[in-house]
């Protein structure tokens, strides 16, 4: 089963998140994104998403 950071909204196999090292996660989430180049994305700007990577869009 997926889990999300819920700080940053990334998908996150372990037990911290390497974007913002939290330990706090979501397994109940809606949509998803992938960012492929966040520097070049107008929608990774528009969302505040800073790295490549697979993020959800709302979670609980």
């Amino acid at each position: 089963m997926k889990k999300v950071c819920k700080n940053c909204k990334l998908f996150v196999d372990g037990v911290t998140c390497p974007t913002c090292k939290g330990n706090q996660f979501s397994t109940v989430w809606q949509g998803r994104i992938s960012v492929i180049d966040a520097d070049k994305s107008v929608l990774a700007e528009k969302l505040e998403m800073k790295q490549k990577g697979e993020y959800a869009l709302k979670y609980r």
